[in-house]
């Protein structure tokens, strides 16, 4: 088992070709070039014809640790601070690699990126209980575990699992409130089926331009009634559930109501 360390941003997918513009596609395959351009430059300096990365965006502290909501106000195009930590390689020059096992995939990867300003994601192979206690002392969201052999699959699977140090959840923005006018944080939603349950309100993690740029972009989405399945006992000003946030919390009770929760921000890549 391979275990490397959790950094916190959006998965990004780098296609590059040397006759070709670089690219940076999410895991839905939306283009993000236009926001990631510091990405798509670093990736002229990688030693490949061609080549498909995957990775993360972030946008590292002075500690060597990453914010998620820090990486949102980095989201506009000019941002010279964020990197893409590469952990695998789908492809390489012309080279379908997703059969090819993880040890050989990470090992063409470290090739193709060193002395580039992309950051291969180190590999350690170790008890995961140790490296879990570790990540989370040293101040990083979690780690992942993978098989050292096994090949590379779309979304999730058993051949790798994921663990926070604390409990994050991407969840449906169903509303916001005010108070005096004053912004009071984000009603939240869980989908069941065809449902949206209530999942909590967050009302920590917001600065002054957060909290302005999410009154912002919910106001065109004001709906009369509750998006909720059930209705709910408290006054707020409802939207059509179109909005993703990503949460942290400490703990979830019975009714899947979020406890502690902190707004880590947007996730506008799912």
């Amino acid at each position: 088992m391979q275990c490397r360390l959790l950094a916190t941003g959006p998965d990004a997918r780098h296609a590059c070709s040397n006759r070709r513009p670089r690219k940076v596609f999410t895991r839905r395959g939306h283009d993000w070039t236009n926001r990631f351009k510091k990405v798509a430059d670093d990736a002229w300096h990688i030693k490949a014809g061609s080549a498909i990365v995957d990775g993360e965006v972030v946008s590292p502290a002075a500690d060597g640790t990453t914010d998620f909501s820090v990486l949102q106000n980095e989201l506009k195009g000019r941002s010279t601070s964020i990197v893409l930590v590469a952990f695998d390689l789908l492809y390489l020059n012309g080279r379908d690699l997703r059969k090819v096992p993880l040890y050989q995939r990470k090992t063409e990867l470290k090739k193709i990126v060193d002395g580039t300003e992309i950051q291969f994601s180190e590999s350690f192979e170790l008890e995961g209980r140790e490296m879990f206690e570790h990540a989370c002392k040293i101040g990083l969201e979690g780690v992942v575990s993978k098989v050292r052999d096994s090949v590379y699959a779309s979304g999730r699977g058993n051949n790798w699992v994921k663990k926070t140090c604390a409990q994050r959840e991407t969840l449906t923005i169903a509303g916001f409130a005010l108070d005096e006018g004053k912004w009071d944080g984000i009603y939240l939603g869980r989908r069941k089926g065809g449902d949206l349950v209530y999942a909590g309100k967050v009302d920590l993690g917001f600065d002054k331009a957060s909290a302005a740029d999410l009154q912002r972009r919910l106001k065109p989405l004001i709906r009369k009634t509750q998006p909720y399945a059930k209705r709910i006992a408290h006054k707020g000003i409802w939207v059509e559930p179109k909005l993703l946030a990503e949460v942290e919390y400490r703990a979830m009770s019975a009714e899947g109501k979020v406890r502690h929760p902190f707004f880590k921000g947007l996730r506008e890549d799912l």
